[in-house]
């Protein structure tokens, strides 16, 4: 496979991504309707698994691309068929820029992406030099053990303080450390903070730190999707909740740590989203959430008629071929197959050591072919047993010409085979 090759599948695999976490975000939104009285936990489920789909999608079509397992798969980007629409000309003009561009478009992603898995690794860094820092409150380290024990976590939980920051935040999954501003140790009455560092160790004890991280992971390689970053601050909006209600079980006391909460809104603070924090999502309806919870009036047992049509409606979309039928062809429309002209290039030139080793066979191709008659994209569909021969033969036959397929009289895009003899005699 040619670096050519490689920026192609990304690209077209970028721009499908884009209506597919869509799509996800649009049957997320539905869920979440069914879900709206059920406890938070069962949102945050489903949240997570819609963010992480958004990943696997894309990338599962990215491996079926690059191994060409699925014609279907490998062919021109959905989203460049949507913009088409039913006309041939405009289509091919679309398609045409879409494929010119896709260079531009994935080093853009990967500068993006390079830039923000930077500034990823440099706040890593960050907490990790926090988290050895040798300065720490013997009284406050001892008590904050003594809670850990009480919320059944069995992992030795450090206490670590930070000039730097205004709010408790926690790191790490093995070895989690909190952070305390210097500034809360001294400022803060002491059964507030204990309620912020109850709620710190209800997110040690979930490993919300793995999760968080791994948001981050996604956001990185999503960065261009504002339906990824809905779905992130969603999920971080319910994990707040989540421990802001272990927190105050666990406390007998809900009203201190709201009373907790509403000290922090006072302080000018910056939000590391590495860690976990008490400043996480919006204070205020935190706190009168913890004042006046509602009504917990139903189950996850409520959003199965939503989840079944959204789950539905994803499998029926994945299972959608674009490689079938032209683009602007009606069910049952004849097609008439692209032709390729062998005088419009020159023939492929015979492998100086498959020469030598008198290497035969025949090689199946597939071509893209647009409606201009240029090659769009192409791969090897059976091998003639040298893979010096079928690449050869896909790059001499690439840059030929066709006549585009035909459909009801319009040229179209579309998949065409052809097959090449390699015979040294």
């Amino acid at each position: 496979m040619t670096g050519a090759d490689l920026i192609h599948h990304v690209g077209a695999t970028l721009l499908d991504s884009v209506w597919q976490a869509a799509l996800i975000g649009l049957e997320a939104s539905v869920a979440l309707i069914g879900l709206r009285k059920a406890r938070p936990e069962t949102r945050y489920l489903a949240l997570c698994v819609a963010l992480l789909l958004c990943l696997l999608w894309p990338l599962a079509e990215l491996i079926a691309r690059l191994s060409g397992a699925a014609s279907g798969v490998s062919g021109t980007p959905v989203l460049a068929q949507v913009l088409a629409g039913s006309d041939g000309v405009a289509g091919g003009g679309w398609r045409g820029f879409l494929h010119a561009h896709l260079a531009w478009l994935v080093a853009g992603w990967a500068a993006c992406a390079g830039a923000l898995g930077l500034r990823l690794a440099l706040g890593l860094v960050w907490v990790q030099r926090s988290a050895r820092t040798k300065r720490t409150d013997a009284h406050w380290n001892a008590r904050l053990a003594s809670m850990a024990a009480d919320f059944g976590i069995t992992r030795a939980v450090r206490l670590r303080v930070v000039d730097s920051l205004a709010s408790p935040v926690t790191a790490g999954w093995w070895r989690p450390v909190v952070l305390v501003p210097a500034s809360l140790l001294s400022g803060m009455p002491p059964q507030l903070l204990e309620a912020l560092l109850a709620h710190e160790l209800a997110h040690v004890r979930r490993c919300d730190y793995l999760v968080n991280l791994a948001q981050r992971l996604i956001e990185t390689i999503l960065f261009y999707h504002p339906v990824v970053w809905w779905l992130s601050h969603r999920i971080r909006v319910e994990r707040e909740q989540i421990a802001d209600d272990i927190a105050a079980r666990q406390l007998g006391e809900p009203r201190r740590l709201a009373l907790a909460l509403s000290e922090l809104e006072r302080l000018q603070f910056s939000t590391h989203h590495l860690a976990q924090a008490a400043n996480g999502g919006d204070l205020m309806s935190r706190i009168k959430r913890l004042v006046r919870p509602e009504t917990q009036a139903t189950s996850w047992k409520a959003a199965v008629p939503s989840l079944a049509i959204a789950v539905a409606c994803i499998a029926g979309c994945a299972q959608t071929s674009i490689a079938g039928q032209a683009p602007g062809a009606s069910a049952g429309a004849p097609v008439k197959q692209a032709l390729l002209d062998f005088n419009s290039c020159p023939k492929p030139h015979y492998p100086a050591e498959a020469l030598a080793r008198k290497a035969a066979g025949t090689v199946d191709l597939a071509f893209l072919v647009g409606t201009d008659g240029k090659v769009h994209d192409s791969k090897v569909r059976s091998s003639s047993g040298d893979a010096s021969l079928d690449e050869t033969a896909r790059v001499a036959l690439t840059k030929c010409t066709f006549s585009p397929a035909m459909v009801n009289g319009k040229a179209v895009e579309n998949w065409t085979s052809v097959k090449y003899v390699w015979d040294p005699s």
